[in-house]
């Protein structure tokens, strides 16, 4: 059966043609490189106008990351490696339930072909509110709080969050909750810092992480989804 573009996934055989997509977001135009291990199969590129009005605004860039997301869908790939503007990838991650990795670096399909040579790291399959354990049932930050306990535990390599005592002994603030993923110990796991104006708490993160390395690229991954949710 012949695909009508490269790196489509092909529903005869039911065998993908490409494992990996590289996503290079701009608000107004998308690149897409297909990857088959190392090597580039394809690449596709999706363009919109941005809209006037706030109203017109949010339904024109929910239909372009829509299109993205169905690009990526033709090619059922193992993760998406996205780079760029943050508002696009994160509503085409709320549109696709592939796993998402940030890269950085002025060749982003450099930056994605070096990670993949990465040991990889065992997945946990399990709902975001079932990682949740402890004997702290309250999360500062309400809402928000919340939200950003639910973007880690929804992250693939996050075993367990286990919410810590709430600490008001800071400093007051104004500013609004910011989380933030700290450095991670010897043996992978991290931990989450929410802060709600004078008071923060952190959270324990069990990871898949065996080490001090992996525990650190889980991190980076981690803040870059709190950063796509505008949650640091």
């Amino acid at each position: 059966m012949a695909l009508e573009k490269p790196g489509d996934f092909c529903l005869e055989c039911r065998t993908a043609n490409a494992d990996g997509v590289v996503l290079d977001a701009a608000r107004s135009r998308a690149e897409l490189v297909m990857l088959d291990e190392e090597r580039v199969v394809g690449r596709t590129t999706v363009t919109t106008t941005p809209e006037d009005g706030a109203e017109a605004s949010v339904v024109e860039l929910r239909n372009f990351a829509g299109r993205v997301a169905d690009e990526i869908q033709r090619k059922r790939p193992e993760a998406v490696y996205a780079t760029g503007n943050r508002e696009v990838i994160q509503s085409v991650r709320a549109q696709t339930h592939f796993e998402f990795f940030r890269v950085d670096g002025d060749d982003p399909v450099e930056a994605a072909v070096a990670s993949r040579g990465e040991t990889p790291l065992e997945t946990v399959d399990a709902a975001p509110l079932e990682k949740l354990g402890g004997s702290h049932s309250t999360l500062v930050g309400g809402r928000t709080g919340m939200r950003a306990i639910q973007t880690v535990a929804a992250y693939p390599h996050v075993k367990k969050v286990i919410p810590g005592p709430i600490d008001a002994s800071g400093r007051g603030s104004q500013a609004s909750i910011t989380a933030k993923v700290t450095r991670a110990d010897a043996n992978g796991n991290v931990r989450l810092l929410v802060r709600d104006g004078s008071s923060v708490q952190e959270n324990r993160i069990v990871t898949t992480a065996g080490d001090r390395d992996t525990g650190e690229r889980v991190r980076e991954n981690l803040n870059a989804a709190l950063d796509d949710e505008d949650l640091r």
